[in-house]
C-alpha cells in the first residue's frame, strides 16, 4: 500500500464511519475490544469503514447509536450504496475484537462473533480478518483500492488471523501486516 504526498487520513473513533471514492484518502483507527469493518465494492472503487463499540444497543432511541455494530453495519452499507457500490458486489475486512483486559469480559469475542455472523446473513462475504487475542491494532485503509495495513500496538501476534496474501516473514512487534 504505497502512500502518496497528496494522501489524506481520516481518523475513525467508536462510534464513527466514513465513506469514500477518493484514491487519496485513507482511513485509520485504533482498536481493542471494538470492531472495525473495513469494506468496498472493488468494481465501483468505494470502500468505508465503520468502528463499533458493543454488537447490540440495550435498548432503542440511543443517541450514540453508532456505537453498536448492528447500526453501524446498515449505515456503512447504505452508504456505500448511496456512493454507487452495488450490494452484491461488497467485500469486507475485520479487524479487532481483542480481548485487552480482562476487566471488560468477553467483550472483544462478542464484538467479532458478531461481525462475521451478520455478514454471513448479509452474504457479504469477508476476505480477511484478524480477529481476538489480546493486543490493540491500528488499522490503515485505502477504501478505493481495499487496502488495509495492520500494525499490532505492542506484544504478540493475534491468535486468529488470515491474510491474503502470502506472508513474507513472521511477524513480530510493531511489524505491519497486508491484508
Amino acid at each position: 500500500m504505497n502512500s502518496g504526498a497528496n494522501d489524506r487520513t481520516s481518523y475513525i473513533v467508536q462510534g464513527e464511519y466514513r465513506v469514500s471514492r477518493d484514491p487519496a484518502e485513507v482511513l485509520s483507527t485504533v482498536l481493542g475490544s471494538c470492531v472495525a469493518v473495513c469494506m468496498w465494492d472493488p468494481s465501483a472503487r468505494v470502500g468505508g469503514m465503520n468502528h463499533f463499540l458493543l454488537p447490540a444497543a440495550p435498548g432503542q432511541g440511543d443517541a450514540k447509536m453508532l456505537r453498536y455494530g448492528a447500526h453501524a453495519m446498515e449505515v456503512l452499507i447504505n452508504e456505500l450504496l448511496k456512493l454507487g457500490a452495488r450490494r452484491s458486489a461488497l467485500q469486507a475486512k475485520l479487524f479487532g475484537g481483542a480481548n485487552v483486559t480482562d476487566a471488560l469480559g468477553p467483550i472483544g469475542q462478542a464484538n467479532a462473533t458478531f461481525a462475521l455472523g451478520y455478514l454471513s446473513d448479509e452474504d457479504i462475504p469477508c476476505i480477511a480478518k484478524s480477529l481476538g487475542g489480546t493486543q490493540a491494532r491500528r488499522i490503515i485503509f485505502r477504501p478505493a483500492t481495499g487496502h488495509v495495513r495492520q500494525l499490532i500496538v505492542d506484544g504478540a501476534i493475534p491468535e486468529q488471523k488470515t491474510v491474503t496474501a502470502p506472508a513474507r516473514k513472521p511477524a513480530g512487534k510493531d511489524d505491519v501486516i497486508l491484508f
